[in-house]
């Protein structure tokens, strides 16, 4: 290769110092939602060629670099004032006039295909998919300022939450045979049913347990089994014995998120970071929707929860055990939220950990990495009981028969409510969804994973393997959301 040779286009425009001129006239959304929508799609679609005509990414100059971030912003300061105005009528569009529970990524889609130019189609994700994450073109941000105003209004952002509490189809299509066998494979996570107890084990072992978009659709449906199965009455979450040589025949509840998968571009905002929110670490929380999506008579109902923290439980399966009713450790598990590492935020961990163990231990825990073994004392914010590793099923099962009376659903409905009223999760996720969109796409996110897991490996191979431990950098395939 003649690296001599430019790629630059003779045809590309020379924007530095001149981007307002060559920008058009920003629209002025003050019609209906048809017209105004023709005059967003007519500014985004100008918008994009102007950053289609300049050299490739890689070929871009300091100055071009600003010239094409100047671009995207004036695209998406258009999409926020179109949503400003429409949001409303585009969600009811979208819903049936909310009479319809959709879910996130038919929202995204199907905005795309009747809102052209605010946020990316099928065809668009797709492509961007097979790129790393380095090189994607960052349309997940747009896909946060849309999810962003619908949860922002009340109106649309309650039918949203709860329309996210209805069971999956896939779990609907298990049903029978859950309630015939009392055991479903999902692959990723396996669920089975013993009397009144069901146990789902997250099944993701070469990468210690680690989530990514394939295993939250596997927990999603786990867990909706288990609500919709009215023979149980208490679930377990665990995490399967490792098949890792450093861990073989142990189990570990979770090391987070999937950092190879972060980095390969595999994670994704909507089937990831929104709907691991949005859906089985809320119907953990407060169980199914049956009902209408805007029926308030109709309250989810959930079931307990108990957690079995073996060895570790790193980032995402922190976050996940501060929504369990019970959490049961062996003196040999730690905890970390090291959210830092990876530049993005890990989840509602943000919302939820200040209450559970104080403002600076949660600063701790997220800005400094800091672990804590369940044997400490501050880890017992964290945690309800800390037994010897053989001894943590039997305190599990002790759990599940004290948390299967009658009483405990109700009482444990009113307790999430005086702790996390819908308002505040609502308004909490709006804003996430904006700033985790664009933490997905900043530069030091990427910079980061090379510096802290991908270049500290032999050969800076993509390769899975064990998740940090006490003065050692963290390594590869699995860790924290």
């Amino acid at each position: 290769m003649d690296t001599a040779v430019s790629t630059r286009s003779p045809e590309a425009p020379q924007l530095s110092g001149a981007m307002d001129s060559r920008l058009p006239a920003f629209p002025l959304f003050r019609g209906g939602a048809a017209a105004d929508a023709r005059l967003l799609s007519t500014y985004t679609e100008a918008c994009a060629e102007l950053i289609a005509a300049m050299p490739p990414r890689a070929d871009r100059s300091p100055a071009e670099r600003g010239d094409v971030d100047r671009v995207e912003q004036a695209a998406r300061r258009a999409r926020r004032a179109f949503l400003k105005v429409h949001t409303g009528h585009l969600y009811d569009e979208l819903t049936e006039g909310r009479n319809r529970q959709v879910r996130l990524a038919e929202l995204a889609f199907t905005a795309a295909e009747n809102y052209p130019g605010l946020v990316p189609t099928r065809a668009q994700v797709s492509a961007d998919r097979r790129l790393p994450q380095a090189e994607k073109s960052g349309g997940e941000v747009d896909q946060g300022i849309l999810f962003a105003h619908l949860l922002d209004r009340r109106e649309t952002g309650e039918h949203l939450l709860r329309s996210m509490l209805a069971p999956t189809p896939r779990a609907l299509d298990l049903l029978p045979e859950f309630h015939r066998t009392g055991h479903v494979d999902l692959g990723q996570a396996v669920i089975r049913r013993d009397g009144f107890v069901a146990e789902v084990t997250i099944c993701n072992q070469d990468v210690l347990n680690a989530e990514d978009d394939a295993v939250v659709e596997a927990l999603e449906t786990a867990v909706d089994l288990a609500l919709l199965d009215d023979a149980v009455s208490v679930g377990v979450l665990r995490g399967s014995v490792l098949s890792h040589p450093r861990y073989s025949g142990r189990r570990a509840f979770g090391a987070g998120i999937n950092l190879t998968h972060l980095y390969t571009g595999q994670i994704s905002f909507i089937d990831f970071m929104l709907r691991r929110e949005l859906g089985y670490i809320r119907k953990l929380i407060h169980g199914l929707h049956h009902g209408p999506a805007d029926d308030l008579l109709h309250l989810p109902g959930g079931k307990p929860w108990v957690g079995a923290i073996d060895t570790f439980a790193i980032g995402g399966a922190t976050q996940v055990a501060l929504v369990l009713d019970r959490v049961v450790a062996g003196t040999d598990a730690y905890f970390s939220l090291p959210a830092l590492a990876e530049g993005i935020i890990p989840g509602a961990a943000n919302l939820r950990l200040g209450r559970v163990v104080g403002r600076r231990m949660a600063e701790r825990l997220i800005f400094f990495g800091e672990k804590v073994a369940a044997t400490n004392p501050e880890a017992r914010e964290l945690c309800d009981e800390v037994v010897a590793p053989e001894a943590v099923d039997g305190a599990v099962a002790a759990s599940t028969e004290r948390l299967a009376d009658p009483a405990v659903p109700a009482n444990r409905r009113m307790l999430h409510l005086a702790e996390e009223s819908d308002d505040l999760f609502r308004t909490y996720m709006s804003r996430y969804a904006l700033e985790q969109s664009a933490r997905m796409h900043s530069p030091d996110v990427v910079a980061k994973l090379e510096r802290t897991w991908i270049n500290r490996r032999p050969g800076g191979a993509l390769e899975s393997a064990r998740p940090e431990r006490a003065g050692e950098a963290p390594e590869p395939g699995a860790v924290r959301p």
